[in-house]
């Protein structure tokens, strides 16, 4: 991993949808179910599983007489599951070739497969009757079936122009808060700083750029930080010595994906709820690594003392991100948020490859 470059502004200072793949003809073939994903082995296993919790209720004498019956008839369909999931994704090129149906009946094959595994593993277990090799393999085409079918609504809704719909119009809900915050600070800052006032003036309109630009599903961390920079700038003529901002940047995130204006108003909801209500002010700390894999960004404010706190905001802006971060990378990204000795920090971990 490259050194992480560790800067420190002082005070004044300026500052998935299918996946297509071409064929040997013009056209291109689109693979219809996609399981090389968290989510999609999470959603699967509990999908199934919740399959055999109900169907042990049938002929089950007790609760304990359930769970037996649950648990051992998961010690087959649990392998067999992850199994399914393994193929899948191990076959994904192969099956990209195919069209539509073939793909469609070659999931369910793979089922009828994983199911007569699962029953073997039973045999192996309880001696299973000879009948239920037919039921298994039925049974696991079926449920297959069933996964396919929830994978290609899957892909559909995360095909990219309902997933830009989707974040346009959770952008559009910061756009306004964004600007008129933007440009009540930037008419201050003109009256009472009108030496900086050419400078601010550039920074607004790098910001304003940023944020009626035309909507996209992505942007780079190192993008989504040099806008966090501006908007900076601009707070630190209003607040002067009182905002302290340092930066822990490693050069390796840069290549992150993000959902675009993401940085901003978690920014802006530190110096909001951390900086402004405190009279001494406060420090803002933004830190990126890459660690194993996965980008940690984190943006850490101090606390004004209880006598001068903020009024509670209304959570808007975590959620916001909270739920563009879930869209843009589903189960793979972490967001949390909480106040921790005298300071709040807001952790975001997600993959560093770019958005399939």
């Amino acid at each position: 991993m490259q050194d992480m470059q560790i800067l420190s502004t002082p005070p004044g200072s300026d500052q998935s949808g299918p996946v297509l793949a071409p064929t040997a003809g013009a056209a291109q073939r689109v693979l219809v179910f996609d399981a090389c994903h968290v989510g999609v082995v999470l959603r699967a296993v509990l999908f199934v599983q919740s399959v055999v919790a109900t169907a042990a209720l049938f002929g089950a004498d007790s609760a304990l007489d359930w769970l037996a019956h649950m648990a051992l008839v998961t010690s087959g369909t649990l392998p067999g599951t992850l199994l399914w999931l393994v193929a899948a994704c191990g076959l994904k090129r192969l099956l990209q070739r195919l069209p539509r149906q073939a793909q469609v009946l070659a999931g369910m094959g793979l089922g009828a497969l994983c199911g007569l595994y699962a029953c073997a593993m039973l045999w192996l277990v309880d001696d299973a009757p000879t009948s239920y090799w037919l039921a298994s393999a039925a049974t696991g085409a079926l449920l297959s079936a069933l996964l396919v079918t929830a994978l290609q609504l899957r892909a559909r809704a995360r095909a990219p122009a309902a997933t830009t719909a989707r974040l346009a119009e959770l952008q559009s809900r910061i756009r306004p808060h964004f600007l008129f915050n933007t440009l009540n600070s930037a008419i201050a800052l003109v009256r009472a700083e009108p030496a900086k006032a050419e400078e601010l003036l550039e920074d607004l309109s790098d910001l304003f750029r940023g944020a009626l630009a035309e909507p996209h599903a992505s942007t780079t961390l190192d993008e989504e930080i040099a806008l966090a920079r501006r908007y900076l700038a601009i707070e630190q003529v209003r607040f002067g010595a009182r905002l302290r901002t340092e930066w822990a940047l490693d050069p390796a995130a840069d290549a992150a994906r993000l959902p675009p204006l993401l940085l901003q108003p978690l920014v802006e909801n530190a110096i909001r709820h951390g900086i402004e209500p405190s009279p001494e002010g406060g420090t803002l700390t933004l830190s990126t690594r890459l660690h194993r894999g996965r980008v940690l960004i984190t943006i850490t404010n101090s606390l004004p003392p209880s006598s001068a706190a903020a009024k509670p905001g209304h959570g808007m802006a975590l959620r916001n991100v909270r739920e563009r971060l879930s869209l843009l990378h589903d189960l793979q990204a972490d967001f949390s948020a909480r106040s921790r000795q005298g300071s709040y920090r807001v952790r975001i971990s997600l993959p560093l490859e770019g958005v399939a």
